[in-house]
């Protein structure tokens, strides 16, 4: 049966990788400062197999871990053929707890499942995971031709239904809850599409996120976004028909609105917003919530003016951190949590 949707209202969670050590003190801290959506944090200081790449590859076809290296590389020791066919039996036949991520390679999302269990979970509306995304993905990966999987049809499809699956594993973990679930697809790699650096075609990025997407809505009741955290083509990510888009307004607003016809479109259509209005650079250090609240109002006003209702856009509204937190100081980390919670209440109470 399909979960009613509450209104977002402006409600705060995060990207997902944080830059901090400690499972328990972070976990308690999502829960006290993004009360209404917490999301599992990836420590990706704490462990290199809690990297964007590395965390998804448990029992996928054909990956191993260098260790040196620390990256995800194609086997060639294995057999590709006997590979897919393990592969796809297991997929076939949803056999969820194959594709699971072990407690080893996401601590955080095991840790705060069990606090929300133990607790009072009263306040929570949705709880938030995270996925890398499949263009993303395959193309960190080379092949034995020193091309990136991305480019290997066969590789590309079971690597984006592999991936899919992990996600609806990660569903019904955090639908143990009783809480609606949030799946985010990261996808970086489509802030450089139609660069000189990017060889996919339009059509493949949609037509392997509307794959992705399209499993979780056949077999859940989940929410799922898209994050990218650069300038890309919002129009083709709309056209993937995500839920939720989540995107960089604290650096590319100004790009993210030159697409007026289709914002529309998807917010008419229920879609939502996820404004990351909150920096994850050293820029931090010179914000305020005054500022970061004009930035979000100068966006709002903007799409008021296409003929939007503010009452729309505040229950079709989430706020988030630009980008994820990893790769920052814990000290920056803190900033940008304080604020985005407090821009959070703010909005809200005026929603």
């Amino acid at each position: 049966m399909s979960q009613k949707n509450l209104p977002f209202n402006f409600k705060a969670t995060g990207i997902g990788s944080v830059p901090y050590l400690d499972v328990d003190a972070t976990c308690l801290e999502i829960l006290d400062l993004f009360p209404s959506m917490p999301f599992w944090p990836q420590f990706v200081k704490r462990s290199y197999v809690e990297g964007m790449n590395i965390q998804y590859t448990e029992n996928l076809p054909l990956l191993k871990i260098d260790k040196q290296e620390k990256s995800v590389v194609l086997s060639t020791e294995k057999d590709l053929g006997s590979e897919l066919v393990t592969f796809y039996d297991h997929l076939f036949e949803q056999d969820l707890d194959y594709f699971a991520i072990s407690r080893e390679y996401a601590p955080g999302l095991y840790r705060l499942l069990e606090m929300i269990d133990q607790g009072d979970s009263g306040n929570i509306d949705y709880i938030k995971g995270q996925t890398v995304g499949p263009i993303t993905f395959a193309a960190a990966i080379i092949d034995q031709e020193g091309k990136p999987i991305l480019h290997n049809p066969e590789l590309f499809e079971a690597m984006t239904r592999g991936l899919a699956i992990k996600a609806l594993w990660q569903v019904r973990e955090l639908g143990r809850s009783g809480k609606r679930t949030v799946i985010f697809l990261d996808e970086p790699y489509l802030s450089g599409f139609g660069s000189a650096f990017s060889s996919i075609q339009r059509h493949e990025v949609v037509e392997a996120l509307q794959m992705f997407i399209g499993y979780l809505k056949e077999n859940s009741d989940t929410l799922v976004g898209i994050h990218c955290c650069g300038n890309t083509d919002w129009s083709m990510i709309i056209e993937a028909s995500p839920d939720i888009i989540n995107f960089d307004a604290y650096g590319y607003m100004e790009y993210f609105l030159l697409y007026p016809d289709d914002v529309l479109r998807f917010l008419k259509g229920g879609g939502i917003m996820a404004w990351g209005v909150v920096p994850t650079s050293e820029r931090i250090e010179g914000e305020s919530s005054e500022g970061l609240s004009s930035r979000l109002e100068s966006g709002l006003s903007q799409m008021v003016e296409w003929g939007i209702s503010p009452d729309l856009l505040a229950r079709q509204s989430i706020l988030t951190p630009a980008c994820g937190m990893g790769s920052m100081e814990p000290e920056g980390a803190d900033t940008v949590v304080k604020l985005l919670s407090l821009l959070s209440r703010r909005w809200a109470a005026r929603s």
